[in-house]
């Protein structure tokens, strides 16, 4: 991140922090922001520090309803004088009107009891039963000396609330991400890659990408709020982008829709949206969808047209499940009966008995601890071994610094890392990496990137499930040949499979040779997940098993 203004006082870290955002915005996104924007990021600069320090102080807290006596802060001694400028200029307002809802949302239930006198409430009730007793109220909107006019304090509702979260959305290129990414980074919390940033490296291209963002964001919490799905299905459908990045967001949410649209047995509506969404995985609930309204020709039809070109292994998996009901339903014939699991995969099962342990823990540490030895140590990893060799090994091209990957100095990882395209783009990057493999210097590699990106964000290290020596020993006992195959399977599909890699490894370091269990508690079944990387790993010659623990009856 380029070097900020001088650090103020700690005490006003959190309005330092603000106005360095709102400074890299107007420096990438300055040709994007319409005139009332670039008026405010020009007032706010020139407001005195205390009015800058208490708008900032609101923007960050739940709002948009504040009562002034709640904003005491040691750093603003004069809360009415620091919120004069922003009420002359509008970004704050006490006369607006507000709900029954929210003047609950500002006060106490003994308050509210002072307040609604002769209202038909009692010290007994709920916060909630109070206010379903004045349901008849609910559609009244008031400013908030109509509500309270005793009040002691006035009551400020933010105006420039959504143009904040607007400008946050442009520095962050998300929503999820908050200002206390700060505080976390400067505190230590966290650590991240330091990437170079030129004045491109920014998440949106045009405006209207923003409104669409938002309108999509919207969507989603509309749809999480049991809003109706025709309505945010056509609200999605109109929110088509140019831009690959958005695009893939509308796709997900139009996919979310649809399953919205299957809880609620809505086959059609679940239809459009899965046909409109090109997000991995909405094909198949696509045929689902249409096998469920009895349109068994076209969910065959979809169904073939999947298995001859399957987006990932998980589709190919799903609809080669499919496909015999299909054929049945049409009287086809059923075909080859698919067992649950591939004999070479069925074979790997093992029974083994345990004392039981008092309480019950997780049969992965039990069958850990009874196998672990100091000269054949067993360690639960899951996902995180293989998932952290890799890491280290591709830092470099995961870190890439390209366009479109990183738009803001906190980030965990690129920004395009779900996109299809994120490994055909990195190509000789990757290639590079796996290349250290071939002549050894993959472990020198991985070692020392252990010990300097150590504590640093990434998308495939988690910090806390490594040791040195758990590296050490991986590198000892996993041969490079084995290392590639893993490695190669990730870069397939990095989103799925990232995950259902056995929970424990074994090694034998005299030996030089290690095991990777799969351990499931009585009645557990396998995951497709877990399958789909057994299967691979049989078939590429990794050592594996699956191990199915019972209890000893006491």
């Amino acid at each position: 991140m380029p070097p900020g203004p001088p650090l103020p006082p700690h005490r006003f870290y959190y309005l330092h922090n603000f106005q360095h955002a709102l400074d890299w915005v107007q420096a990438r996104h300055g040709d994007l922001l319409d005139d009332a924007e670039q008026q405010f990021l020009a007032c706010f600069r020139a407001l005195p520090q205390d009015a800058r320090a208490l708008l900032v102080r609101m923007v960050m807290r739940r709002g948009p309803w504040f009562r002034a006596g709640k904003l005491a802060y040691e750093e603003i001694p004069h809360t009415g004088e620091a919120a004069a400028p922003l009420l002359a200029l509008g970004w704050l307002c006490a006369e607006q009107d507000l709900s029954l809802s929210e003047l609950f949302a500002l006060h106490t239930k003994r308050e509210l009891l002072q307040i609604l006198q002769g209202a038909p409430l009692h010290a007994a009730m709920r916060k909630a039963d109070m206010l379903q007793a004045l349901a008849d109220r609910a559609g009244l909107r008031q400013p908030y000396a109509a509500w309270n006019p005793q009040a002691a304090e006035p009551v400020w509702r933010v105006m420039v609330g959504e143009r904040c979260e607007r400008l946050r959305l442009m520095f962050f290129g998300n929503l999820h991400q908050n200002w206390s990414e700060f505080v976390l980074a400067d505190l230590g919390v966290f650590r991240y890659e330091a990437v170079p940033f030129g004045p491109a490296s920014r998440a949106f291209q045009s405006r209207a990408d923003v409104d669409r963002y938002l309108a999509l964001h919207a969507c989603r919490r509309a749809l999480d709020e049991g809003a109706d799905c025709a309505a945010l299905l056509q609200a999605a459908l109109a929110c088509t982008s140019a831009h690959p990045w958005v695009e893939q967001r509308r796709a997900k949410v139009l996919l979310r829709i649809g399953q919205a649209c299957e809880r609620a047995q809505d086959w059609p509506l679940a239809a459009q949206a899965y046909t409109a969404s090109r997000f991995p995985g909405a094909r198949h609930r696509h045929i689902r969808v249409l096998e469920r309204m009895a349109y068994l020709h076209q969910a065959l039809a979809l169904a073939s047209q999947a298995l001859d070109a399957p987006e990932n292994e998980e589709e190919q998996q799903r609809v080669a499940r499919m496909l015999p009901r299909l054929r049945r339903g049409l009287g086809q014939g059923a075909g080859t009966r698919r067992t649950a699991l591939a004999p070479a995969v069925a074979a790997l099962r093992e029974d083994v008995a345990l004392a039981p342990t008092e309480p019950h823990g997780a049969v992965e540490y039990a069958l850990r601890d009874h196998w672990h030895r100091a000269d054949a140590p067993v360690f639960y990893v899951e996902n995180t071994l293989v998932n952290a060799l890799f890491g280290l090994l591709c830092w470099p091209a995961v870190f890439a610094p390209l366009p479109g990957a990183f738009f803001h100095p906190f980030q965990s990882g690129p920004a395009d890392l779900g996109a299809p395209d994120f490994v055909a783009r990195r190509r000789p990057l990757f290639d590079a990496c796996l290349a250290e493999l071939e002549d050894g210097r993959y472990r020198a590699t991985i070692l020392q990137r252990f010990a300097d990106k150590h504590g640093t964000q990434s998308p495939f290290v988690a910090w806390g499930a490594l040791t040195e020596g758990l590296l050490a020993l991986a590198l000892d006992c996993m041969s490079p040949a084995h290392l590639r195959l893993f490695f190669e399977r990730l870069l397939r599909d990095l989103k799925a499979n990232r995950t259902g890699l056995p929970d424990l490894v074994r090694f034998w370091p005299a030996e030089k040779r290690y095991e990777l269990v799969e351990v499931k508690a009585p009645g557990d079944k396998l995951q497709d997940n877990q399958i789909r990387w057994l299967d691979y790993c049989v078939a590429q010659g990794i050592p594996v098993r699956v191990c199915h623990v019972q209890w000893r009856a006491p």
